[in-house]
C-alpha cells in the first residue's frame, strides 16, 4: 500500500481538478459543449506526469518500466473513478436538466441515456490514462542501449 499512496493522492488532486475545471464551464454555460472536455485529457495527463516523475525521484535506481506504469495507471484510474461518481452526481442531482442540454437527441431516443453518458465518461478516462501511461513512460523509461 505504501508503494501506491502517492499515486493515489496524485490521482485525487488530478480528480479535484477535473471537478474545478467542470464546475468553472458549468459557471459559464460551457459544460454542454463537449468540445471543452478535450482539456480534461491535459489535466490527467499532468497528473500522470508528475506522478510518474515524483515516483522516480522517490525511487532512484529502483524505477523500473512496471512501477512507473503501475504509478501513472493507479492515478489514471483513481481520478477517472472519482471524477465519474461526481458527474454522476451532478448530472443527476444538482442539474437534472444538464444531459438534456448535452444532446437532446440522445436523451430521447435512448432509454437509458444517463448509463450511456457515465459510461463514456469513464471508458474516455480509463482510455486516456492508458495512452498517456504508455506515452509518458517512454519518457522515463531507462534504456538498455549501449553509449558509444
Amino acid at each position: 500500500m505504501k508503494n501506491l499512496s502517492l499515486p493515489i493522492r496524485f490521482g485525487i488532486v488530478t480528480s479535484a481538478c477535473l471537478m474545478a475545471y467542470f464546475l468553472i464551464l458549468s459557471l459559464m454555460g460551457k459544460h454542454t459543449n463537449v468540445f471543452y472536455s478535450l482539456f480534461n485529457g491535459i489535466i490527467t495527463g499532468f497528473g500522470i506526469y508528475e506522478t510518474i516523475k515524483y515516483t522516480k525521484l522517490r525511487l532512484g535506481k529502483e524505477f523500473n518500466y512496471g512501477k512507473g506504469f503501475m504509478a501513472g495507471i493507479t492515478t489514471g484510474f483513481v481520478a477517472t473513478l472519482l471524477f465519474t461518481i461526481f458527474f454522476a452526481f451532478y448530472s443527476t442531482e444538482l442539474s437534472s436538466s444538464f444531459l438534456v442540454e448535452l444532446s437532446e437527441v440522445w436523451s430521447k431516443d435512448y432509454n437509458n441515456f444517463e448509463g450511456i453518458v457515465f459510461f463514456t465518461v469513464a471508458i474516455m478516462g480509463f482510455a486516456t490514462t492508458l495512452v498517456l501511461t504508455l506515452s509518458f513512460m517512454q519518457l522515463f523509461k531507462t534504456s538498455n542501449n549501449p553509449r558509444k
